[in-house]
């Protein structure tokens, strides 16, 4: 037997000898990954005031870094709670903790890995195509082994069509933009490219393009910033199943409240056809189990409290359907009261502590001061073979900005680099034609585009293969 240790933050930790040093190990790399991210992705963010002399590079990266910092904590954890569904955390936490050891290091290493090697040769690369791989692999290894669900393929394919559809966006938003502007604004100034550090835009040029770099830098927060939130649950998760299976702050008589007050709108909808009434009834049912285990539920048992999680994220979804159901025409004040129950045992499943929150955002700001350089590099001068002018980072923020922020809304990942970067090359394509974009430069970020999905899931594979000899 042994006592448990006490960390702040985290609380008792039931863990002891070489599992408590893996978890550490863990913990840190998850830190370390999020490090990493900020060497790629939030450099893109200020690649394009870097090179438009807009600002310094510091005062830069230290705004940049503020917004990524406030974009974390605004917008909630949809796109963490996204990826956490990848991975079949309903059968790892039965077994034992060295299983899920195994998993999240797997994850972990090959994210890190992959990211570092192209960071290294200045390849602009997607984190989050990395990281989706890196979980697909691990997932892909642990079900051979231990068999269960598997990787939850219908929100695998919905993550990677946004992945491999956001630099199509990218790149067509931002021709289109340009166009535009090349036929509407007649100012010779705003497609000026900067020839010397004296060579600054007028104040409303700058303005524009601060807040470009901003909306950016804090939707970035929001999106990429999550996934390192999800990837620290994660962790949490497999190693502290019982303390972090659902939110602590969320009391149950709260998750009674809320499950009796969906009950009671449920009884004033007007149903009209037989399958409107066994959609309802179906929903009726599954609170009515929820509640019974609800009255059961013990804090210790954490097959149990899987189970419940499991429960409410069913009943969560449900209540979604019924409210966004065209034919059952519910009054608006039902459809508000539905949607914010929803809302209120979502936070029960689907949350991360606010210390995560902060350390993962001070890692992306740190990440980004230290090894900025190289990326911004090959953006800001390697994607076209012309300088970038004042239009064409502000066009490609623009359009980078809104296809993230949509993203981030409809909780799915996004990768901010090759949102930018295509956007990039769109307004520098739709500025002079084709012949000013380097493609030696965009086919090594085309290639580390297709490759990096299959690399981060064979690498990912190997190692869970691996450590699990020693399981």
């Amino acid at each position: 037997m042994f006592n448990a240790i006490s960390l702040p933050f985290i609380g008792a930790i039931g863990l002891s000898g070489f599992i408590l040093i893996v978890f550490f190990i863990c913990f840190f790399a998850v830190l370390a990954f999020e490090f990493v991210n900020g060497f790629h992705d939030t450099a893109n963010a200020v690649a394009t005031v870097i090179y438009t002399k807009t600002l310094k590079p510091y005062p830069a990266i230290v705004w940049s870094g503020l917004w990524n910092f406030l974009g974390v904590f605004v917008i909630g954890t949809a796109v963490a709670m996204s990826l956490l569904k990848l991975v079949p955390l309903e059968k790892l936490v039965t077994l034992p903790v060295q299983v899920g050891a195994c998993l999240v290091i797997a994850i972990l290493l090959s994210s890190i890995i992959w990211n570092l090697g192209t960071w290294y040769l200045g390849i602009p690369l997607s984190s989050s195509h990395t990281l989706i791989g890196a979980m697909v692999g691990a997932s892909l290894g642990f079900t051979y082994y231990y068999g269960g669900s598997g990787v939850n393929w219908d929100k695998a394919k919905e993550i990677a069509l946004s992945l491999f559809i956001s630099p199509v966006i990218g790149f067509a938003g931002s021709a289109l933009l340009m166009y535009l502007e090349k036929n509407f604004i007649k100012s010779k100034r705003w497609f000026h490219a900067p020839t010397g550090d004296e060579d600054k835009p007028p104040f409303a040029i700058r303005a524009l393009l601060v807040a470009t770099c901003t909306l950016v830098s804090f939707f970035h927060g929001s999106n990429d910033g999550q996934k390192g939130v999800g990837l620290m649950m994660l962790v949490l998760i497999a190693f502290l199943p019982a303390s972090f299976a659902l939110n602590k702050t969320v009391s149950n008589d709260k998750i009674l409240a809320l499950l009796n007050n969906t009950e009671e709108t449920l009884h004033k909808i007007p149903l009209e056809t037989g399958k409107q009434k066994a959609v309802v009834f179906k929903l009726k049912t599954q609170i009515e189990q929820a509640k019974t285990q609800l009255s059961k539920l013990n804090a210790n048992n954490i097959k149990q409290k899987f189970g419940f999680r499991k429960q409410l994220q069913t009943i969560t979804g449900a209540i979604k359907t019924v409210a966004a159901d065209k034919e059952t025409r519910l009054p608006d004040q039902l459809k508000k009261l539905l949607e914010a129950d929803q809302k209120g045992l979502e936070k029960a499943t689907d949350f991360a502590p606010l210390w995560v929150l902060a350390a993962i955002s001070l890692s992306l700001g740190l990440g980004t001061m230290i090894g900025w350089k190289r990326i911004v590099v090959t953006i800001g001068e390697k994607i076209g073979n012309e300088h970038l002018n004042y239009a064409q980072g502000a066009t490609a923020e623009i359009v980078a900005a809104a296809t993230i922020g949509l993203s981030t809304g409809l909780g799915l990942p996004v990768s901010t680099t090759h949102v930018l970067s295509s956007g990039v090359a769109g307004a520098m394509a739709a500025s002079k034609g084709t012949k000013t974009l380097n493609f030696k430069t965009l086919r090594s970020i085309g290639i580390a585009w297709l490759l990096t999905l299959p690399a981060a899931i064979v690498l990912s594979l190997l190692l869970f293969i691996f450590f699990h000899l020693f399981v």
